[in-house]
């Protein structure tokens, strides 16, 4: 394994953790829009439709991932400015 890509672990971490917030945040804000709701349905909620949880579920993993990708890119870019070699 390089020596960049262990020293990158610990960024990919708080990067990850950074990304969840946001995508979490942005996720609710989508769903005001999208239901006029602020809390989205779980798959355990009772009185939802089968619909809406599976609309909810697929905003919510397209976002996620949308965020995942752009904050993963973001960081393997900034690590190869800093230190001149490409993460991974």
């Amino acid at each position: 394994m390089k020596a960049s890509t262990v020293a990158y672990k610990p960024v990919g971490l708080v990067l990850g953790a950074v990304g969840g917030m946001i995508a979490a945040a942005a996720f609710k804000q989508v769903w005001k829009i999208v239901e006029g709701e602020d809390d989205a349905p779980r798959a355990t909620d009772e009185d939802r439709s089968w619909r809406e949880i599976l609309i909810a579920a697929a905003i919510q993993g397209a976002i996620f991932a949308v965020v995942k990708a752009a904050v993963d890119r973001s960081g393997a870019v900034a690590t190869r400015r800093v230190t001149g070699t490409w993460p991974g």
